[in-house]
């Protein structure tokens, strides 16, 4: 079906977790898109508009910063957190896992959680940084007007 007042056709993607893999908890194995157009988002870090370090030594405060990246982001783009279909998060400690998805959980649909991947790394780009966050959404593609007689 297509919106005919913005003339995009719906973004489609299947979250599959298939029944030979272990049940996910928190993401899905695999995200089929169908329709749409792919939107690659650089990994965010707790940096405010500024410039400036949210939450130094806090994991929750940041990870919180991050999500609020990342949904600006997606906003730039005409889409929001439904459309994520990836995330690959980076943590100085892969511990304060459940922290982060507790803050994510605010933020995507945690009945089709995108898939995500989570590596623990010796350090950041910045000593301060603790998590560092990036996303593949997909949106409507655009349909070419065409004139009617």
């Amino acid at each position: 079906m297509t919106d005919a007042a913005s003339g995009q056709l719906p973004v489609t993607a299947n979250f599959i977790n298939p029944e030979a893999m272990h049940h996910p908890a928190g993401y899905t194995h695999v995200v089929e898109v169908t329709a749409g157009r792919p939107v690659y988002i650089a990994g965010q870090v707790a940096l405010d508009p500024t410039g400036a370090l949210v939450g130094p030594g806090d994991i929750r405060a940041q990870a919180r910063q991050v999500f609020d990246n990342l949904q600006a982001a997606l906003q730039a783009v005409g889409a929001g957190f439904e459309q994520l279909v990836k995330l690959s998060y980076y943590l100085v400690d892969a511990t304060q896992l459940p922290v982060v998805r507790e803050v994510r959980d605010q933020y995507v649909n945690t009945q089709q959680p995108p898939a995500s991947t989570a590596v623990e790394v010796r350090r950041l780009v910045r000593d301060d940084l603790l998590i560092e966050v990036e996303a593949v959404a997909v949106v409507a593609s655009f349909q070419p007007m065409t004139a009617t007689a």
